[in-house]
């Protein structure tokens, strides 16, 4: 799997620099897709691990479809050293999204909403971090 890594260090300090920081120009071309269960295409709408699916294949990178194995990509990123491109993941691994800088990700969380930009500092966010992944 191009990108994935199935050794993955415990010690997040040994996470090498982002090299998937230009999926966030790819990510910002779907903000107001509504989302959508299983919703897998900019067509159908997306839910939160088929974003990610979605926009990291356009860069090469072959992602699981769940975020329980999405999260077994790549290496730990610490919290305060999120680069764009990171996997951020929440609250049980749903929802997840991709870090862009200043603290914000985009993502898509739940029906009724779209892709969108939040910042992991707020309440309900913060409240909810789970980790972050970099892709090797």
């Amino acid at each position: 799997m191009v990108g994935a890594s199935a050794e993955t260090p415990e010690d997040p300090a040994v996470a090498p620099p982002a090299k998937y920081g230009g999926v966030v120009a790819i990510a910002m071309r779907y903000l107001g897709v509504p989302y959508r269960w299983g919703g897998a295409s900019p067509e159908t709408g997306f839910d939160c691990s088929n974003l990610v699916v979605y926009i990291f294949a356009q860069v090469g990178v072959s992602l699981s479809h769940s975020t329980g194995a999405i999260w077994g990509h790549g290496v730990p990123a610490p919290k305060d050293e999120l680069q764009p491109g990171d996997l951020v993941l929440l609250n049980d691994l749903s929802p997840m999204g991709i870090a862009i800088g200043g603290d914000q990700f985009i993502h898509a969380r739940r029906t009724g909403d779209v892709v969108k930009i939040s910042i992991l500092s707020e309440p309900w966010y913060a409240e909810r971090w789970v980790g972050a992944r970099r892709l090797l």
